[in-house]
């Protein structure tokens, strides 16, 4: 078990039913600074070996996650530990990062016997649970292949996963072996209109495949359809360093302690370029949702590595086109699936490795998510505070979720359960002891880690399940099912649609996916949107409204807005304000707002005095913004 601090309140009792954590729980990996207060001017920043200066008063501990602990130490009473305690937590944390990986946890509730506990969603680790898939997405020109079964394919790709049916093991292995990392391409999802959602690492152009290793590539790329676009997943989005960039420039902007002015916030916040990257990926995302939904063909997300960019589309795309998708256990499933059973390097992206390739690419896609969940609140089944319970849980490693790079990590996984050092406990409760430790955990165990209450508001109040229709299904073309090579070929790269000669870079001429994307020609880009282009072409579609079940988010200027809840928790007082997640709640902000208009009425000029006005009006945001201007920061008003 990873190494972590709690701190236990006057009147704070274990909670059996939720053994794993409690609000004053941090993981050390998870602390991202430490700092030892006294008085009004004192502070010191502690640093894994640091020695500490003083007596402190209190101790802060920012997170990694932006979470913020504050522990002060009353006189009297743990005053003369303040220093031990402190100073074992800098150890701690030194240790801590010499440590090697973590194992993760192991652990069965008191009264369930060793195996009984099942878990929550598939996990997408035996042949059953991809054949049960299958059958629930109708994929019937597609089968369960077994040739990875014991990673000797790719040790990065899950044993099992979906390939045509009229293509061998024995091709699938020789083909994969033409593609980065041997990343061949796999279905990611079925519409159920016919079209087929593929990804896959970049071709090796390096290779010399024979005749029958290109047919077997080209038979899988066009999975059963006369019309193929190839996606060019890593145009117009960030690059792996950017998103890294982007995310620590958010994170010190968030700080309670910004030294940025607050009439400097706002283009702060822009400078970071963490709003623009999630626009960028929303955008993508519509165009491919567009692309799956608009006709029935076969859409390849290739992305050189296909563990990172590619995940982070194929979740969106379904998001947005499969209402199933957007229900809490469809939305897990998901993740599990493409994420987690597809080999998302987590622990080097979240900065387990100290390696070089550290981004968060997942929370970028959680923040994408956010976002259409508030421009689309009736559409999807889980809430906000589900969300923040995923992203913290990326820093709180207690599964082997989040805690290893690729399947086969997992799959070779002991389990064996580390032991910690009780720092002080002077006459609170214990842990629970007896407890057998002897069920492999997951993040989606959300019972271990959360109340029942707390695991309610993972619920939508507002989720209505009439407003998700069945999807949409375009209208199958003549040519669909004819073996032999495509009809029309696409690549898809700076949101418009190139024609190609050839699917693989192995033929006479290279194929364009072969050269780098700054040699392709830049077709004039339309001022129409990929939307009213695919369903106004060709003529005999005629006119088509956006298909039911269809979200196609806003990504202009204000309709992309800050995650506050999440980035902005070690400010309190900004936390006022922010829809509250029960109706007592509301009701609380409420009173709370009507008391600053009432304090801050007298502040509005005689010109405002002098017109009349309904005390039924609701004002306009610039008049609440000028009201609330005395109290507020400037981002509270301008991102609500």
């Amino acid at each position: 078990m990873p190494p972590r601090v709690t701190f236990q309140p006057c009147g704070w009792q274990w909670n059996q039913d939720t053994p794993l954590s409690s609000e004053y729980d941090f993981a050390l990996v998870n602390i991202g600074r430490l700092e030892a207060v006294s008085g009004l001017s004192r502070v010191q920043l502690l640093r894994p070996g640091s020695l500490l200066k003083f007596i402190p008063e209190e101790i802060l501990l920012h997170g990694r996650d932006f979470r913020l602990l504050r522990v002060g130490f009353e006189a009297g009473g743990l005053e003369p530990q303040a220093f031990q305690v402190t100073m074992a937590i800098v150890q701690a944390r030194a240790q801590s990062n010499q440590a090697q990986q973590y194992s993760g946890i192991t652990l069965s509730k008191a009264g369930q016997g060793s195996g009984s506990r099942k878990p929550p969603i598939p996990l997408m680790e035996t042949a059953e649970d991809w054949e049960t898939e299958r059958k629930k997405q109708a994929a019937r020109g597609w089968r369960v292949s077994t040739v990875n079964e014991r990673f000797d394919v790719a040790t990065s790709l899950p044993r099992y996963f979906w390939v045509p049916n009229r293509i061998l093991d024995s091709e699938v292995r020789r083909a994969f072996g033409h593609f980065h990392q041997g990343r061949g391409p796999r279905l990611s999802w079925h519409h159920p209109g016919g079209s087929d959602l593929l990804r896959c690492g970049g071709f090796y152009t390096a290779s010399d495949p024979n005749k029958e290793d290109i047919r077997a590539v080209e038979l899988m790329l066009q999975a059963g359809h006369s019309d193929v676009v190839l996606v060019d997943t890593m145009d117009e989005l960030p690059s792996l360093a950017d998103v890294q960039l982007a995310h620590l420039r958010l994170r010190a902007l968030c700080l309670p302690d910004s030294s940025v002015a607050e009439d400097k916030w706002l283009s702060a916040l822009e400078g970071t370029r963490w709003l623009d990257y999630v626009r960028a990926c929303l955008r993508k995302a519509s165009d491919i949702s567009v692309l799956v939904t608009s006709r029935v063909r076969s859409v390849v997300l290739q992305e050189r590595g296909d563990r990172d960019l590619n995940g982070l589309l194929s979740s969106l795309v379904q998001l947005l086109s499969a209402p199933e998708a957007r229900t809490l256990f469809g939305f897990q499933s998901l993740v599990q699936r493409e994420w987690v059973a597809a080999g998302h390097p987590f622990l080097t992206r979240l900065g387990g490795t100290g390696a070089s390739e550290e981004a968060p690419v997942f929370l970028l896609f959680l923040d994408c998510v956010w976002q259409l969940l508030q421009q689309f609140p009736a559409d999807f089944e889980f809430s906000e505070f589900f969300l923040l319970a995923l992203h913290d849980s990326v820093r709180v490693p207690d599964t082997l979720t989040f805690l290893r790079n690729t399947p086969w990590e997992r799959g070779k996984q002991s389990g064996q359960l580390n032991s910690y050092t009780q720092v002080y406990t002077p006459g609170y409760s214990q842990p629970p002891a007896g407890n057998s430790f002897n069920l492999q955990l997951s993040v989606w165990d959300w019972d271990l880690r959360y109340s029942n209450a707390q695991i309610l508001q993972f619920q939508n109040p507002g989720y209505d399940p009439e407003h998700c229709p069945d999807s949409w299904l375009p209208r199958p073309q003549p040519s669909f099912m004819v073996p032999g090579p495509p009809s029309s070929v696409w690549l898809f790269s700076r949101g418009a649609l190139t024609p190609l000669n050839q699917l693989c870079p192995w033929r006479d001429s290279p194929s364009l996916l072969a050269v780098s994307s700054r040699w392709l020609p830049r077709p004039a880009i339309s001022s129409e949107s990929l939307a009213d282009q695919e369903w106004g072409l060709p003529s005999h579609w005629g006119a088509c409204p956006l298909p039911p079940g269809l979200l196609l988010p806003g990504y202009l200027g204000p309709q992309i807005r800050l995650w506050r809840r999440c980035y902005l928790r070690g400010r309190p007082e900004v936390q006022m304000g922010l829809s509250a997640p029960t109706i007592s709640g509301l009701q609380d902000e409420l009173s709370h707002l009507q008391e600053l208009l009432r304090k801050w009425t007298p502040r509005i000029s005689p010109e405002d005095h002098s017109k009349e006005r309904d005390p039924h009006t609701i004002l306009n945001p610039t008049e609440i913004a000028g009201i609330l201007k005395g109290q507020f920061h400037p981002f509270w008003i301008t991102r609500c």
